[in-house]
């Protein structure tokens, strides 16, 4: 009978870890499901749950809300008819995106008269495309009907947070059709190598089980009906498969996710999975994302260089004092004589050959880097909407109330870095900009044109006419590779910007160019004319602003900071002795994560990069994939679109080239290729990977992986709630994987075996038994005494390896080559497993032939010795397994031994108590128990001294 109640009992407690696990998942989904919106009815606003918005609905979002479904963007509170939303869950930038209502509601004079037109949005069928959209508006009720195309600008993806004013929309797609669900790959129940690995060696022991039974009938010689003792010997040698070890296993795990989490080294650290601790201790790749887990997402402006002179940050403030003079001049000139101030100017801009004087360059370039962007100044609206309009202009230009808003966070740093040297960007709209000097003097600009950046162009533009001299120019910022051929020839720039870089700032170069009133109309003509055209209208108008990017004039190189999280370098460098392969998958640009890659040591400073050009056929991968196998030690950066082509011609060549690299970044990378990244190192390595993200757009790579692990970050908790691990930085990775990945296998692997040993050598003892009475299937114990056996006497002792290191926390920390080890597994391999085998073998033969041998005439005397000599043996073998005593290991120790003298008393049914009592039994006992452990005692003494494992070489 206690076999099914034990295997209840295990079952029973798997069963209630995985239902609690279960459960708390239910409670994240229902909380973000119970979220309450507005929605817009003919009789007014009502409040609808998140997860009752059906397609059709009207929604009011408002600001700092998160977006429920996707929608088309109809109208907005803000005056400009555009909003700016946070993308950070969908894609993993934390820049802000402008979208733009559509028109033809967005001019309805009230919200209500959404209601009172006649029309319909028609939209495509839900593709994982989230950076493309095709639809039409149409009103009918107009004559003519409006028709508006909608394209990517006009909508509104679930998961989205609005960033500013109200907005109303049409919701489109709903729960899965939304473009953030079709882009997150359902979750796999991750099953660690450890309890595969333990899968195949109770398989043997299954087999092992079965062919000892066969043997045991065969030896009786098939006498009578042989199936029933066959099943009989089955039932007898049951214990060789070892039941007990799903429990023991999952309390160990249990107990090793509290240890993490008590943790003080790594506050904030939770484990949402408690079924693959062991996972953490064997791993080989880890796959990082770049923005929010190894950077803060967070720009500092750094440098400066005008080419003679370079300015850093602790001299910023003689930019600020050249600033203030030459303020001052061109104001006094000013009040003096207007006439007079603009013909020094034009005459300069004619003759550039007179060397123009430092104070000059740095006006210029300052002016320079705070007009050429798109950056808008926002103001929070202070007090209600009723306050007189003075009080509103009073308010607007009050500085701590100002926020910069852009699309990029290098733009609003180079923008709060203008106004930190005094010239501040105060106000701007589609046609205008206006800056206060450092005297307070508010300078007016009138944009003419803006030429935004695109990946292909690497540089944006912008032409503004000075209202105060009319004076029209035309300002760039790009990046090296595109501004080096559009500058005039100069000798510093390619030199200062591998300086810059190597420092790990992100460099811009920013050029100008003053036109006359005719150059630019005549530039103005052409443009309108290649905009209106319908052929090739991207390569027209791009061959017309090329016309203008001749000879520019180069004023300055800004580099800036995307700061590191805190020990990000030392971590890295730690996951790097410990064996692991970094890759870094970003969807940021190749320069940018170039970039990063080298100031956070992923890629170290004497090492070679290849970047992988951008290839588009399968001839032009075979050419570039050959150059890159000549390379030897380097590492490879490779952009989003050539990995898909050489994916799909070259799978194999291509991983294979990959794993032999130091480090790998792919940049560019959207959320599904992250995961298909992961899929094919599993595949092709049969390696244990990690994923490591902060992000929605890193949700689909760790649960890809086999052991993901969310960063708690500025792009909300999305990847920390989806992931196995949560951590709070990125420093307490190196811990949580050197640390407490390694001990939780170590433990694993020592218990496991331990439980399998207990099993066998119970399972020898019956078989030595069965052998010498006969074949007769009868039980040494009965009842109570196995029951004891695999639970009270020996169940806290077993269970207190779970305690056991074999170095301690410091010493990990400081050789993570120790980790190094883990990934060949021989703390549980056939080999060990083996030697366990043997052990059990050898314990049970002596304990059993000792029994025999020295008991008397009882047969129940066999029963006494034997038991009593199998339970210190087993507490015994303990002690000799464990590496470092803990005083909870002693007091499981001795609670063992007092429950089994105290329950000697109780069971008279099966021992004989009187015998118990007597010098004999006790000497007897003894002399068997000596046999049985100490010549491994001895073994495990030369192993030591003779072929030491390499902690103890640290520990001695």
């Amino acid at each position: 009978m206690e076999v099914p109640l034990y295997q209840g009992f295990v079952l029973a407690v798997t069963i209630m870890r995985e239902a609690i696990d279960e459960f708390r998942r239910f409670q994240r989904d229902k909380e973000v499901n119970s979220q309450l919106y507005s929605k817009l009815t003919v009789r007014g606003k009502v409040q609808v749950k998140s997860s009752d918005i059906q397609v059709g609905d009207l929604i009011i979002v408002e600001k700092d809300q998160r977006i429920p479904s996707d929608m088309v963007f109809l109208r907005t509170s803000e005056k400009a008819g555009s909003c700016f939303i946070r993308t950070d869950q969908l894609d993993g930038e934390t820049d802000w995106k402008l979208k733009v209502a559509v028109s033809c509601t967005q001019r309805l004079p009230a919200l209500g008269d959404l209601f009172s037109i006649n029309a319909y949005v028609y939209a495509q069928k839900p593709q994982l495309d989230i950076h493309s959209f095709e639809g039409t508006f149409t009103r009918e009720d107009s004559d003519p009907p409006i028709h508006e195309s909608l394209s990517i600008e006009n909508t509104l993806w679930a998961s989205t947070v609005v960033a500013s004013g109200t907005i109303i929309g049409v919701v489109i797609y709903t729960g899965k059709e939304t473009r953030s669900v079709m882009n997150t790959s359902n979750p796999k129940n991750k099953v660690g190598l450890l309890d595969l690995e333990l899968n195949q060696l109770t398989k043997a022991l299954f087999l092992a089980l079965v062919a000892l039974s066969v043997v045991m009938v065969t030896l009786q010689g098939f006498s009578g009906p042989w199936y029933r003792s066959l099943f009989r010997f089955l039932l007898l040698f049951s214990y060789i498969i070892p039941i007990s070890l799903r429990v023991n296993l999952d309390m160990g795990k249990a107990a090793y996710g509290w240890m993490i989490m008590k943790d003080e080294n790594i506050p904030g650290t939770v484990v949402r999975t408690s079924t693959i601790p062991e996972e953490l201790g064997r791993l080989v790749y880890l796959l990082t994302d770049k923005t929010g887990t190894l950077t803060r997402n967070e720009m500092v402006f750094k440098r400066l260089h005008l080419g003679t002179v370079s300015y850093g940050t602790d001299t910023m403030d003689e930019i600020q004092n050249q600033l203030m003079n030459s303020y001052s001049q061109t104001q006094s000139q000013a009040s003096g004589n207007n006439a007079s101030s603009t013909l020094p100017r034009k005459a300069q801009s004619s003759a550039p050959k007179v060397r123009k004087s430092v104070s000059s360059r740095v006006n210029e370039a300052v002016k320079a880097v705070a007009l050429c962007h798109n950056v808008t100044p926002v103001y929070e609206a202070r007090g209600a909407a009723g306050e007189t309009e003075f009080a509103e202009a009073d308010q607007d230009f009050s500085d701590d109330n100002r926020t910069y808003q852009a699309s990029s966070p290098d733009e609003v740093a180079l923008v709060q870095w203008t106004e930190s040297v005094g010239l501040t960007l105060v106000n701007r709209d589609l046609t205008s900009m206006q800056l206060r000097t450092p005297s307070g003097q508010i300078l007016t600009y009138c944009i003419l044109q803006t030429f935004p950046f695109t990946s292909e162009s690497k540089r944006m533009g912008v032409i503004v006419r000075d209202e105060s001299t009319a004076e029209i120019t035309f300002y760039m910022k790009g990046a090296d590779v595109a501004m080096s051929t559009v500058v005039q020839y100069n000798d510093w720039l390619e030199e200062e910007c591998g300086n810059m870089a190597r420092e790990g700032l992100r460099t811009l170069v920013v050029a100008k160019r003053a036109l006359t009133d005719e150059q630019y109309q005549d530039f103005e003509n052409r443009y309108n004319q290649a905009k209106l055209s319908i052929h090739d209208r991207t390569l027209k108008v791009a061959a017309v602003v090329e016309s203008l990017e001749r000879e520019m004039e180069l004023l300055c190189l800004t580099g800036v900071e995307d700061q590191l999280q805190t020990d990000v370098r030392p971590t890295l460098e730690m996951l790097r002795n410990a064996g692991l392969k970094i890759w870094m998958l970003t969807g940021d640009k190749l320069e940018t994560a170039t970039c990063i890659a080298k100031s956070s040591h992923l890629v170290s400073r004497t090492q070679d990069t290849h970047v992988f050009r951008p290839v588009t056929s399968r001839g032009e991968a075979h050419l570039e994939l050959n150059a890159f196998r000549r390379k030897h030690d380097c590492a490879l950066v490779i952009s989003g679109d050539s990995l898909e082509v050489c994916l799909k011609y070259y799978e194999h060549e291509f991983v294979e080239l990959a794993c032999q690299c130091p480090a790998v970044v792919c940049c560019r990378c959207g959320p599904t290729q992250k995961a298909h990244i992961v899929k094919l190192l599993q595949q092709h390595t049969g390696r244990r990977t990690c994923a490591i993200g902060d992000g929605g757009n890193d949700v689909s790579m760790i649960q890809a992986a086999d052991c993901g692990i969310g960063i708690e970050g500025k792009e909300g908790r999305q990847a920390s709630l989806a992931a196995d691990f949560s951590v709070s930085q990125f420093k307490h990775i190196g811990r949580l994987l050197v640390v407490h990945g390694r001990s939780s296998y170590k433990r694993s692997a020592a218990l496991s075996q331990f439980v399998m040993h207990r099993g066998l050598i119970i399972s020898t003892m019956q078989a030595v038994f069965s052998s010498v009475f006969y074949f007769a299937s009868v039980p040494l114990y009965q009842g109570f005494l196995m029951v004891g056996y695999a639970t009270v006497y020996t169940m806290f002792p077993v269970f207190s390896l779970v305690l056991d290191q074999d170095v301690k926390p410091e010493m990990a920390m400081l050789y993570p080559e120790l980790y190094k080890d883990l990934t060949k597994g021989r703390s549980l391999s056939c080999k060990t497993f083996l030697v366990w085998v043997l052990i059990s073998i050898y314990q049970g033969g002596i304990l059993m032939f000792g029994a025999l041998v020295l008991f008397e005439s009882e047969f129940v005397h066999v029963v006494a010795i034997s038991f009593t000599a199998l339970v210190l043996t087993e507490l015994l073998m303990v002690a000799l397994t464990v590496r470092t005593w803990h005083w909870l290991m002693a007091v499981a120790e001795l609670l063992s031994l007092g429950c089994y003298v105290a329950s000697l008393a109780f069971l008279n049914q099966y021992f004989d108590v009187p015998f118990i009592m007597t010098v004999t039994f006790v000497w007897k006992v003894s002399a068997i128990t000596v046999v049985s452990c100490l010549p491994l005692y001895v073994l495990k003494y030369l192993k030591r001294k003779l072929s030491p494992p390499s902690y103890s070489k640290l520990s001695s």
